[in-house]
C-alpha cells in the first residue's frame, strides 16, 4: 500500500496521460494529468492475484455463474454502509455510463424529461441528449461554497414531462454528501412529481469525515421508484473493468429492465467480475490507507489554492476531484485554461463540461502520488504568481 510510488501510465493506452497532449496541449513528460477520474495507484495485492490467477488459468471463456459476486457487493453494502441489499436485485453492465444508457432505453421514451441537478458528471448529459431524451438542468444553489438543492425553485421548472431524476450521490464535481434530511427532500420531490430516481453513488466509499447514506436506508419508503447504481471502479481504481451494477428491488422495474438488457445482448466481463469480487472481499484495509492518502491529499491541495488570491476550492466532503472557482480572478475562462495548461503544464477538466453552473471553474483530480501533486501545485501557483 506504497501510494507515495510513481508508475508511469505513458503509452499505455491510457486516456488519461496519453490523452492529455491532444485534448489539453500537456505533454505527458513535462506536465501532469489531473482530468480523468481514475487514481495512479494500483489496487489491493488480491486484485493483482485474482488477475494472475486467471492468467495462470489460462483459459477465457464465457463467464457463467455471479452469485459470489452479487454477495460479495451485498456484504460490501451492508457492513461499509448498513444498506441490506439482496443480491438477487443486482444486475451487472459495462459500467455506470452504460448502466444509466440502459435505464433511459428500458424506462423512459425519446422526448422525456430526465432531471440533472447542475453542475454534475458530465457523461449523463452526453447519454441523455445521444438518447433523444430533454435535459432539465436544475441548477444547484451555491450557499457559502456549499452546493445544495433548491427544491422550491426547481417546482418551478417542472412542465410534466420529466420521468426520472438522477441523483449523484455523493456529487461529483461538488463533493458533497447528501445528508438523511436532503435524500428526503429529494424523495418527496421525486414523489410528487412522479419520478423514477436514478441515484449513480459510484464514490459512495470516499468520504472524509461526512457520513454517506444510501438513499435506500434514508428513505426506505422510496424503494418502490429508486433504481441504485453503484461500482467498485472509483474505490479500488478498476475503471478498465467496465463493470457496473444496477439493484433494483420494485419487481416491474426489475423485470422492465431485466428485458433491456436482454434485447441489448449484455453479459458480464469476466475479469471485471472476478477483480470487483476480489476488491469488495478483501480490500478494507486498502480502502482505510487510500482514504488516509486522500485526505492529506486533499489538505494539501486546497491549502496550495488558498494560497493563490480570487481562487477557491470547494471544501470536498467525498471523492478525490477538487472543484476549483476561478470567477474572482476577472480573467475569461479561456484565458485561465491557458495558465493552467501551457505555464502550470496541468490538464484538469473545463467546468463548462459539467453543465449549468460549472463556468468559470475547473476540475482537478488528485488522487496521485504525493511528490508528483507537490510538484503540479507548485507549478499552479507560479502561474499565477501576478495574482499575489
Amino acid at each position: 500500500m506504497n501510494f507515495d510510488t510513481r508508475i508511469d501510465r505513458v503509452n499505455t493506452q491510457c486516456a488519461k496521460w496519453d490523452l492529455m497532449e491532444k485534448l489539453y496541449q500537456v505533454s505527458p513528460s513535462e506536465g501532469t494529468a489531473m482530468w480523468v477520474a481514475d487514481m495512479d495507484f494500483q489496487p489491493p495485492q488480491q486484485v493483482l492475484d485474482a488477475l494472475d490467477a486467471m492468467r495462470q488459468h489460462g483459459v477465457f471463456g464465457y463467464y457463467g455463474d455471479d452469485r459470489n459476486y452479487r454477495h460479495a457487493i451485498a456484504d460490501w453494502m451492508y457492513r461499509r454502509h448498513q444498506w441490506d441489499l439482496n443480491p438477487e436485485h443486482i444486475f451487472s453492465t459495462h459500467g455506470l455510463v452504460n448502466a444509466v444508457a440502459l435505464c433511459l432505453q428500458a424506462f423512459t421514451k425519446p422526448g422525456d424529461g430526465i432531471i440533472l441537478f447542475t453542475p454534475v458528471y458530465h457523461a449523463f448529459a452526453k447519454i441523455i441528449n445521444a438518447s433523444q431524451r430533454q435535459l432539465v438542468s436544475c441548477e444547484l444553489a451555491n450557499n457559502n461554497g456549499r452546493y445544495e438543492m433548491d427544491f422550491d425553485a426547481y417546482e418551478a421548472q417542472m412542465t410534466g414531462n420529466e420521468k426520472v431524476m438522477v441523483l449523484c450521490s455523493p456529487h461529483n464535481p461538488g463533493g458533497r454528501v447528501w445528508s438523511v434530511a436532503e435524500l428526503e427532500q429529494a424523495a418527496e420531490f421525486a414523489q410528487r412529481h412522479d419520478l423514477l430516481i436514478l441515484s449513480d453513488d459510484i464514490h459512495h466509499d470516499l468520504t472524509f469525515g461526512a457520513k454517506y447514506t444510501p438513499m435506500p436506508v434514508a428513505v426506505p419508503e422510496i424503494r418502490d421508484r429508486l433504481v441504485m447504481l453503484t461500482a467498485a471502479s472509483k474505490t479500488f481504481n478498476l475503471a478498465a473493468g467496465h463493470c457496473g451494477n444496477v439493484s433494483i428491488s420494485n419487481p416491474d422495474l426489475h423485470k422492465t429492465f431485466a428485458a433491456t438488457i436482454a434485447a441489448n445482448g449484455i453479459s458480464v466481463n469476466n475479469f471485471g467480475i472476478e477483480i470487483t469480487q476480489a476488491a469488495y472481499t478483501f480490500g478494507d484495509a486498502w480502502l482505510t490507507e487510500l482514504l488516509k492518502y486522500l485526505d492529506e491529499n486533499r489538505k494539501l491541495f486546497d491549502q496550495a489554492i488558498t494560497e493563490i488570491p480570487a481562487l477557491s476550492s470547494m471544501e470536498l466532503e467525498a471523492t478525490y476531484l477538487a472543484w476549483v472557482d476561478f470567477s474572482k480572478t476577472g480573467m475569461s475562462a479561456s484565458e485561465y485554461q491557458q495558465r493552467v495548461q501551457k505555464q502550470a503544464r496541468i490538464a484538469a477538466n473545463h467546468g463548462a463540461t459539467f453543465g449549468q453552473g460549472g463556468q468559470n471553474h475547473l476540475r482537478f483530480n488528485f488522487a496521485l502520488p504525493r511528490a508528483q501533486l507537490i510538484e503540479a501545485l507548485a507549478r499552479l501557483k507560479t502561474a499565477f504568481a501576478d495574482l499575489q
